[in-house]
């Protein structure tokens, strides 16, 4: 039986939501304080996807302006209908929604709309069209009575899709099936004229799990499945290569299958720096409900292919290469918080990328002078060619590689110019925003190569310069995510800065080559 590999969409792509119109698959992620924002991905047979755009690619649309980079835009859901696309996501701030907003779009590559705010408290909005044509809009919250009921609820009104806002009364739907567990990402769906409410409890990390409820009528009462969890992993061992299953959404194909998106991460030893990412899982369903995973009952590394896909889609273990000869970066490369002007490209006459520097550090809760795509692959090789250009070079300007997990953990691999115009390439480690410089060598030249290696062991940074030489390696779990907390996983990337502002460097190429995981 012909096979495909999870995750289909690798590297820090978490809270995934899916719909179909006819032949075509659209899937859109959380992407935090990352811009753009809300990257739509597009699909003919579920496995291998295409980025198509982004929800969120003008800063008027959204402020991401003094965020870190876990908070932002949290867990959209992307819907279709009588041809017009639907996105809802929250603005978190402070790790508590802030801002529902509702985006429209008559083509997922967009333009999407401006927002319109809905009048929506908790996080993880989602929108279900019954079939009489009504929306309903429905999302998590504080619970009322926490000490009754538990801590989440999950909650309900309709949603006036002329007007775009909500209506009606409000109506409490669910607790959750674990007690004493946060309730959240609800998602639902009708078969055979049942309402199947999907949630995910437990927490995103370990415990995270898929629960269920159903009722008669789209308002409830909804009653827990006893089957709860659906789907879960925290009960495998440590050995188990995919963990914190949830936050599940499903979806039918032509073919008459359903299939569920759902996060999840791969540890080693206990630690994992690709982040939350995109696993594909067969659903079946029976008179109880839907059955995830019906022939293993958990996500694995392998999984048949979807009903109607003749053949494996071609391996993302190809290497990437960016020369820059565009006029705009392509869509699976991001900044922070919003558009920087600080990026030129093409060159005249000799192309690739030029980065003003920017007196905006990384360590900074602003826009620095920084693009980034996510790591793919626990074994990879990230480089760049680069060199510090017009006005002369100057101490205190500095461009190049960067590891970035969040704003007060990362790590650089520099060129950079002493006082008396000694140029170096310097390993720099940020660990709770302070600051350590770890290794450097000499350069002669005045364009190299800076480049990481990754494993399961380490960052490993070299530059060539003539010949080959290694700056320094730091140990992998430093940018994991159980060490540095929040949600996101690992970007690489290219950045530029300096203490006055001035400077430019210029950056030929950059290079992803993933390796054998």
């Amino acid at each position: 039986m012909p096979t495909f590999s999870n995750p289909v969409l690798p590297g820090s792509r978490p809270d995934p939501s899916i719909c179909r119109v006819g032949a075509d698959y659209y899937l859109v992620t959380s992407s935090f304080a990352y811009f753009p924002g809300l990257p739509v991905h597009h699909s003919r047979d579920l496995v291998d996807w295409t980025p198509l755009g982004h929800v969120v690619d003008r800063p008027s649309q959204v402020s991401l302006t003094g965020l870190d980079v876990s908070a932002g835009l949290w867990a959209a859901t992307i819907r279709h209908h009588e041809g017009t696309f639907y996105v809802v996501v929250t603005l978190a701030r402070g790790r508590r929604g802030s801002t529902t907003h509702l985006f429209t779009a008559s083509d997922p590559a967009g333009p999407w709309s401006d927002p319109v705010a809905l009048d929506a408290e908790g996080i993880d909005p989602s929108l279900f069209f019954d079939d009489d044509g009504r929306c309903w809009f429905t999302a998590c919250r504080d619970a009322a009575e926490p000490e009754v009921t538990g801590p989440g609820e999950l909650w309900m009104r309709e949603l006036d899709l002329h007007r775009k806002e909500l209506t009606g009364p409000t109506y409490a739907l669910w607790y959750g099936a674990v007690r004493g567990a946060w309730v959240e990402a609800p998602h639902l769906y009708k078969r055979d004229g049942v309402y199947h409410l999907i949630a995910a409890e437990g927490g995103t990390e370990h415990h995270h799990a898929v629960t269920a409820a159903r009722a008669e009528s789209v308002t409830g009462p909804y009653t827990t499945d006893p089957r709860s969890p659906l789907l879960t992993h925290r009960h495998r061992g440590a050995a188990e290569p995919v963990h914190n299953v949830g936050h599940a959404d499903l979806v039918d194909t032509p073919a008459g299958e359903t299939w569920a998106v759902v996060l999840g991460t791969r540890p080693t030893d206990g630690t994992h720096t690709l982040g939350r990412e995109v696993f594909l899982v067969p659903v079946e369903w029976t008179d109880r409900g839907p059955v995830f995973a019906p022939e293993t009952g958990r996500v694995g590394l392998s999984e048949r292919l979807p009903a109607g896909v003749a053949a494996p889609p071609a391996s993302d273990g190809r290497p990437v290469r960016d020369d820059f000869a565009g006029p705009a970066l392509g869509p699976e490369w991001t900044g922070l918080r919003g558009p920087t002007d600080h990026l030129v490209f093409p060159l005249p006459a000799e192309g690739g990328l030029s980065i003003r520097l920017s007196p905006e550090p990384l360590t900074s809760t602003g826009t620095p002078a920084f693009v980034a795509r996510p790591q793919q692959h626990l074994r990879m090789r990230a480089a760049a060619r680069v060199r510090l250009t017009a006005p002369a070079p100057a101490p205190g300007q500095e461009a190049g590689l960067v590891v970035f997990q969040n704003e007060r953990r990362h790590a650089t691999l520099a060129l950079t110019v002493d006082g008396d115009g000694t140029r170096q390439a310097v390993l720099t480690a940020v660990d709770a925003g302070i600051s350590t410089r770890l290794g450097a060598v000499p350069v002669t030249g005045t364009e190299v190569v800076l480049a990481v290696d990754g494993d399961e062991a380490a960052y490993a940074f070299h530059v060539e310069d003539g010949a080959r030489s290694t700056v320094g390696s730091i140990e992998r779990p430093f940018f994991s995510t159980e060490r540095a907390g929040g949600f996101v996983g690992v970007h690489l990337g290219l950045y530029g800065t300096s203490g006055t502002g001035e400077g430019e460097a210029h950056v030929r190429w950059f290079e992803y080559v993933p390796g054998r995981d």
